[in-house]
């Protein structure tokens, strides 16, 4: 008698969630960029989270309240990070944008793995590796042939992109936001905690809102908030949320090696932006260092 065994799903549906989810974020890229000229940095950070929030509140607002003791307790943890993933991430996107390319951008977004892995050894408390200060070494070099346009050895003399800069630190903060949501684990699901940080995240932006030169809704600007607010904010989570849910972190985090060449291929096509030597060279280097990072936590959780 022959048992029938079920089959097991295969991955590849699975891994439709996690591209998707890049390939939002590649369009958002080009979003953030395009905005440069066509909204003040501080207003479409603000549009986009309120957006965000409105769209939300119907499915979302119901369980929060049911839940306000918890988001009471936790409203310091869940306000800093807020700060990080919804104030200061995007908002310092929207700045480097104005004097960066979406290119180099798209690069520096794709580092995002390498530093959470980073940033969660040092909050664990680990020794850092020397395979991981070398992986994060060689990311290093490529972005400072990037940044100085093919010639690092500029640094010394300040010849570097400040919106380099400035999406690093951008993208800094949001790994640093990923590895406390995880090491906070604030008891509430995934989409009531994302909507509290979106909370605090427009109470914080709102300052710097209300203080910038004047910069309202237009018949320009109002596709690339809507794209920002719905489809960045909410859809791209929705994605990999159910990436990593099937995937696992590890393997979902190697889809962001995808990232920058989408980018590229999109900002040459869509934004006129030429692609030079230095590209490729500036961002093998950063991938490689990327890769290999990625390589050393994922051996090391297949061994354990």
């Amino acid at each position: 008698m022959h048992t029938h065994t079920p089959p097991t799903p295969s991955t590849t549906g699975f891994a439709v969630y996690p591209l998707l989810a890049v390939l939002i974020w590649t369009g958002n890229t080009l979003v953030t960029k395009a905005a440069a000229t066509a909204i003040e940095p501080a207003a479409i950070a603000f549009y986009r989270w309120l957006l965000a929030g409105l769209v939300l509140t119907p499915f979302v607002l119901r369980s929060v309240w049911q839940q306000r003791a918890v988001v009471a307790t936790h409203w310091p943890k869940l306000a800093f990070l807020g700060c990080l993933g919804m104030g200061m991430y995007q908002g310092l996107a929207y700045e480097a944008a104005k004097t960066t390319s979406a290119i180099n951008m798209g690069v520096v977004v794709a580092l995002m793995p390498l530093m959470s892995a980073l940033l969660a050894s040092f909050f664990a408390g680990e020794a850092l590796t020397f395979t991981r200060l070398g992986a994060a070494g060689l990311s290093l070099l490529g972005l400072s042939v990037l940044s100085t346009q093919g010639h690092p050895g500029a640094l010394f003399s300040g010849a570097a992109h400040f919106g380099d800069a400035l999406m690093l630190l951008a993208v800094a903060s949001n790994a640093l936001y990923g590895v406390l949501l995880k090491r906070w684990a604030v008891p509430l699901s995934t989409w009531q905690q994302l909507y509290v940080q979106i909370g605090f995240g427009v109470l914080l932006l709102a300052p710097f809102w209300w203080f910038a030169p004047a910069s309202p809704i237009t018949a320009q600007n109002i596709p690339l908030v809507a794209y920002a607010g719905i489809a960045a904010s909410i859809g791209a989570p929705f994605c990999w949320m159910n990436g990593i849910k099937q995937l696992g972190a590890a393997r979902a985090s190697l889809f962001m090696n995808l990232l920058p060449v989408f980018v590229a291929l999109a900002a040459c096509t869509l934004l006129g932006e030429q692609l030079h030597g230095y590209h490729a060279v500036g961002g093998l280097l950063a991938l490689a260092g990327v890769g290999w990072g990625q390589w050393q936590a994922t051996g090391k959780r297949l061994s354990t």
